[in-house]
C-alpha cells in the first residue's frame, strides 16, 4: 500500500459566510442534525485533545451528550487520564471529524466541571449496564486482565439490582467554546474554513434569541 496513491476530491457543497447562523451552537446543531439525517455512524464522537501540565498532549475519542450557549459537554470518570489532565491544564479542543459529509468542526476552549445535578440528571439516564460499568471501572489504571473489572461488575449487579447510586468520582465536564471552526471540503484541496471566534467575555446565544460576541474569520485551506 502506498500511502501517498490514497485520495479523493471533495465535490460536495461550499461553505459561505451567507450560510453562518450567528451563533457557532447554533451553526454545530444545524450541521449535527445533517450528520444525524445522513446516517453517519455515532454522529455525537468527538476527539478530545488535552494536555498535562507538562504540555506531553493526547487524545482520544469520547461522546458528546449536550451542546447549548453555554459549551459542549462530556462525561468521565474524574479519576481518569484526561480528567487529571483537565485538573492540570483545564484548556482542550474537539474535533467533530464527519467523513461521510466531507465536513469536520474543530473547537478550542477552556473546560470547567458541571455540577453535581446536572451530573445525576444524565446518570439516571444513562442504561442499568453503563451505570454499573461507571462503578466496576477504575479508568485508565493498569490491570492484570479482563476478568478484573468482570467481577467487580458481577460483584456491583447483586449489591444494586435496581437503582444504582451516582458515583461521587464521576460526572461531566463542559467545554466552553472560544473559537468554532467549521470545514468543508472542496475540489483541489481548495477547502472553505469558516472560524467564529470569541470577542469578548459573554456568553454565547442560548437559542432564545440573545446576541452572540463572535466574529467570523476565514482561513485559508
Amino acid at each position: 500500500m502506498r500511502l501517498a496513491e490514497l485520495r479523493r476530491g471533495y465535490a460536495d457543497s461550499g461553505l459561505d459566510e451567507r450560510d453562518l447562523a450567528p451563533d457557532p451552537y447554533l451553526m454545530f446543531g444545524r450541521w449535527l442534525a445533517d450528520a444525524v439525517a445522513a446516517g453517519v455512524t455515532e454522529p455525537n464522537a468527538m476527539v478530545l485533545a488535552t494536555a498535562g501540565a507538562d504540555g506531553r498532549p493526547s487524545a482520544r475519542t469520547v461522546l458528546l451528550k449536550q451542546v447549548d450557549g453555554a459549551g459542549f459537554v462530556f462525561f468521565t470518570n474524574y479519576g481518569s487520564h484526561k480528567a487529571r489532565e483537565l485538573s492540570s491544564n483545564p484548556l482542550a479542543s474537539l474535533l467533530f471529524p464527519w467523513y461521510d459529509l466531507e465536513r469536520q468542526v474543530a473547537v478550542l476552549g477552556r473546560v470547567s466541571r458541571v455540577d453535581a445535578a446536572e451530573t445525576s440528571a444524565y446518570f439516571r439516564s444513562r442504561p442499568y449496564g453503563s451505570q454499573l460499568g461507571a462503578w466496576a471501572s477504575r479508568q485508565s489504571e493498569v490491570v492484570s486482565g479482563r476478568e478484573v473489572f468482570q467481577d467487580r461488575y458481577a460483584e456491583l449487579a447483586a449489591r444494586w439490582p435496581t437503582e444504582v447510586p451516582v458515583p461521587h468520582f464521576w460526572g461531566g465536564f463542559r467545554l466552553r467554546a472560544e473559537s468554532v471552526e467549521f470545514w468543508q471540503g472542496r475540489p483541489s484541496r481548495l477547502h472553505d474554513r469558516l472560524r467564529y471566534v470569541r470577542d469578548g467575555d459573554l456568553v454565547g446565544t442560548d437559542g432564545r434569541g440573545d446576541p452572540a460576541p463572535w466574529r467570523v474569520e476565514r482561513l485559508s485551506p
